[in-house]
């Protein structure tokens, strides 16, 4: 009878998956703890010391993560214009007249304005960034614009918008947008799931045609 073999001890090793999820969830938290840190105190006011120490960790591991300081912010305006980027392209795909589809698109454009990372693309100006850094953020800011404005389009061509400026109205509803990533004090009365309803009501009723 041939003697059983021992089963195989668990091995004290993480799984090449195990250290990807645990890397990804530590840089994770180094960009969340950054982006709050320029949130409230500004970019230039906020060093990588800081968020270092908010963390229990050496600045060293910032850099190991993310890199340096301005291209921690570049990484967190990224994340907010990626979640404005991937609204308007959900709303383009989605049924509907040009208006609903606006809407849509608004109303989470409103929410990403009350997140962390919405937050920071609002609170960041060009003079922030290196010429490199800056022309990339304004191309990114572009194209969601014109996302906008395509949206607007769609939607004077069916007769749910009321002919318009394109251009002028895209202006108006993002800059309407982006001011709850200022004011919006996430411990106020409203959640902000209420103040986006209530902001998209307001502007959409003026784009509707008038009987």
């Amino acid at each position: 009878m041939a003697p059983r073999l021992a089963s195989a001890a668990p091995s004290p090793f993480r799984s090449r998956e195990e250290r990807e999820r645990d890397r990804e969830e530590k840089r994770e938290a180094v960009l969340r703890a950054a982006v709050r840190m320029f949130n409230a105190r500004g970019f230039h006011a906020t060093s990588l010391d800081d968020v270092a120490a908010s963390l229990g960790i050496s600045k060293p591991t910032i850099y190991h993560y993310l890199g340096n300081k301005e291209q921690v912010l570049i990484e967190c305006v990224t994340r907010g214009l990626e979640l404005l980027s991937a609204a308007a392209d959900t709303a383009r795909a989605q049924p509907g007249d040009g208006l609903a589809r606006l809407r849509s698109v608004l109303r989470s454009y409103a929410l990403v304005m009350m997140d962390d990372f919405g937050r920071c693309v609002v609170r960041t100006g060009d003079e922030f960034l290196s010429p490199e850094g800056a022309a990339l953020f304004r191309a990114r800011k572009r194209a969601i614009d014109l996302s906008i404005r395509a949206l607007i389009q769609d939607g004077i061509a069916d007769g749910s918008i009321a002919p318009v400026d394109v251009r002028m109205t895209a202006f108006t509803l993002a800059g309407a947008l982006n001011w709850p990533g200022r004011w919006h004090a996430p411990d106020g009365p409203l959640s902000p799931s209420e103040i986006a309803d209530a902001m998209v009501d307001i502007l959409i009723g003026g784009l509707a045609p008038r009987t």
